[in-house]
């Protein structure tokens, strides 16, 4: 689908005389004069295809405006081609363009002709610009039309995610290869910084390299501990290819080889992830994964001793098993549809990622102290099931240790 089409189908559900506006960030200062890599706003660059800083889009049934930076070529000289505004109208296929800097001249005489005007503010310098030029106006929230149409991948986005997930299952299979004892998490992570830009993709978030203990805090990005001979490492890692995202987790042995303890927990989360994704397809309650998968986590704890029958199983598993996956790694689309849970329907992606995550405590037998264990690949609802976009990484015992063999 075009983004020309993607507008018109936008528009197709608002009231009459509506107005949409919708901006991408200025570039943001990391630190003196150096900025932070730019990422364009996923709402925006879905809707426009443009990825340059600063711009705001605005159309109805009218004809579309795109404000943008005008060419400076003294800029251009130190940062790159800007498009510009003359050429905006044949690129971005856009009716009207005028330079950024016209954006408080110009937007209030296409707001004045608006019957609603759809915006959702984001804190930045340039949504206070919108703001003010919207001082008198009353919006509407565009999230709930655009979010919905975002949540369904056409055959373009699924080639995409399929391209993210390709290039990061192929990076997961080096590390799970290059590691050894006595390196460090950096080490690793390095890995996958050197392997997506190698095919020009990026991290689509900020990668989890945790070893021993460190894999049972959820979000470790400190990423700069040794890799302890006996103990497991946990890498969250995935690419984003175009402004589409992958999220992959596998959770393997230092040093090739499973302990006892290890794989009795490993098993348990496979198991449950297993199920989960076998759960999914048009239809289901997008519920039913979490439910099943805590439902075997809960029982396999009991079993080994580690949770008593009357225990909360969220002291090990206290995250959920799934989120949406696409231009955002958590991507946006409602979890639920009135007071009911949703159910899934072709076109959808989800994450499915079950974990268990045990520290140390004197109420349970230490073979199992720090051992932190989740397990994540990403799921397409298609016809009358699903298909893992992740499938070619390997996460049976067997094949990952026959993988590191080559340590």
């Amino acid at each position: 689908m075009t983004n020309q089409h993607r507008q018109k189908k936008l528009l197709s559900q608002l009231k009459d005389g509506a107005l949409v506006i919708i901006a991408t960030n200025p570039e943001q200062t990391r630190n003196g004069d150096v900025h932070y890599p730019f990422r364009p706003h996923s709402d925006f660059w879905y809707l426009t295809g443009f990825t340059e800083p600063e711009s705001v889009a605005v159309f109805s049934r009218e004809g579309y405006t795109i404000f943008l930076r005008e060419k400076d070529q003294k800029r251009q000289i130190w940062d790159g081609e800007r498009l510009g505004v003359k050429s905006a109208l044949e690129v971005l296929k856009a009716d009207y363009a005028y330079s950024i800097d016209a954006l408080k001249t110009q937007l209030p005489q296409l707001i004045k002709n608006a019957t609603t005007v759809y915006y959702d503010f984001k804190p930045c310098k340039l949504d206070d610009d919108i703001m003010e030029c919207l001082a008198t106006t009353q919006t509407q929230s565009l999230g709930e039309y655009l979010h919905e149409m975002r949540l369904i991948k056409d055959d373009n986005e699924i080639a995409l995610m399929q391209k993210a997930a390709d290039i990061s299952v192929e990076t997961h299979q080096l590390a799970m290869q290059e590691t050894a004892p006595k390196l460090f998490e950096y080490e690793i992570a390095s890995i996958f910084d050197g392997n997506f830009r190698k095919y020009n993709a990026e991290h689509a978030y900020t990668p989890i390299v945790a070893g021993g203990k460190n894999a049972c805090v959820l979000h470790y990005i400190q990423n700069n501990k040794v890799l302890n001979e006996g103990e497991l490492l946990l890498i969250d890692a995935g690419c984003e290819v175009e402004g589409y995202a992958s999220d992959i987790t596998r959770t393997f042995p230092i040093n090739g080889i499973f302990s006892g303890a290890q794989q009795q927990i490993y098993q348990l989360v496979l198991d449950a992830q297993l199920a989960a994704i076998a759960a999914i397809k048009p239809g289901v309650a997008i519920t039913t994964p979490h439910n099943i998968a805590t439902e075997i986590i809960q029982q396999g704890l009991i079993d080994l001793g580690i949770l008593t029958k009357n225990g909360d199983v969220k002291q090990f598993y206290m995250h959920g098993t799934g989120h949406w996956l696409g231009m955002d790694v958590h991507d946006v689309g409602c979890y639920q549809q009135g007071k009911q849970d949703r159910e899934y329907e072709i076109g959808m992606v989800t994450t499915v990622e079950p974990g268990i995550y045990i520290r140390k405590s004197d109420k349970i037998n230490p073979i199992y102290w720090d051992i932190g264990v989740r397990i994540e690949d990403n799921i397409l609802v298609i016809k009358g099931g699903n298909r893992v976009l992740t499938q070619a990484l390997e996460k049976e015992i067997d094949d990952i240790e026959k993988i590191m063999e080559t340590q």
